[in-house]
């Protein structure tokens, strides 16, 4: 899976580019405007786009209810993308709950970006995991070192979110990401490092099946054999 990342702003040509290399086995999430012509997303469709990202960091909160909106999540609806948001925790549950309410199939980047010094007992995490009871919500089990602490923080705080959303979300609803290209983190953190934190949150082989393959491959909708 290839992500838009967020420097590229709407420019998705390197992203399409790739996936027309390896069709089968790639699948993408783009970054567009939302009067965005159903045409275009349409031809993206056709070269293994199968959602929208939307980065919210450090911007006002949008209301999903304009028109525009709405116009917007009509063509994501039908055809069957996925919505993915990046924003601070404490605004999550309500975007999440308008997006759900608005039949979008919604992805929440890294844990949903709770602060690991708070601990588990953050009000706005519960809500959110509580959201994922519908079947509509999935986590990305990613970006640990962006979770506010030291490294042993962040660690051990995703390992009892991890058991938690287990619980909740469920494992067919949470699937892992490397996070690459680790925007502002690029001195101190890499691919190799992510799959060691990936490692050392202790899954059993059952659960990283899940989190690497089959959330994925549902999903994304890739044929499974």
């Amino acid at each position: 899976m290839l992500v838009q990342p967020s420097f590229l702003g709407t420019d998705n040509s390197y992203l399409l580019a790739a996936l027309q290399q390896a069709p089968e086995q790639l699948r993408g999430v783009v970054v567009v405007e939302r009067d965005i012509v159903f045409s275009e997303l349409q031809r993206m469709a056709g070269l293994g786009v199968v959602g929208v990202r939307l980065n919210l960091m450090g911007q006002a909160l949008p209301d999903f209810a304009e028109a525009s909106w709405q116009v917007f999540f009509q063509y994501l609806r039908h055809l069957d993308w996925h919505v993915e948001v990046h924003r601070q925790l404490e605004d999550l549950p309500v975007l999440v709950e308008c997006l759900l309410a608005r039949g979008c199939k919604v992805v929440v980047d890294h844990f949903g970006r709770p602060d690991a010094r708070l601990g588990l007992e953050q009000a706005a995490f519960a809500r959110l995991l509580a959201l994922g009871e519908g079947g509509r919500l999935w986590i990305k089990v990613s970006g640990i070192y962006r979770l506010g602490g030291t490294p042993m923080e962040n660690l051990h705080f995703a390992e009892k979110a991890l058991s938690l959303m287990l619980q909740t979300v469920g494992p067919e609803r949470l699937l892992w990401g490397s996070d690459w290209p680790h925007t502002q983190h690029e001195q101190e953190v890499s691919f190799g490092s992510e799959l060691d934190r990936l490692r050392r949150l202790a899954c059993a082989a059952p659960l990283r099946q899940h989190l690497l393959c089959n959330t994925a491959a549902e999903l994304f909708g890739f044929v499974r054999d």
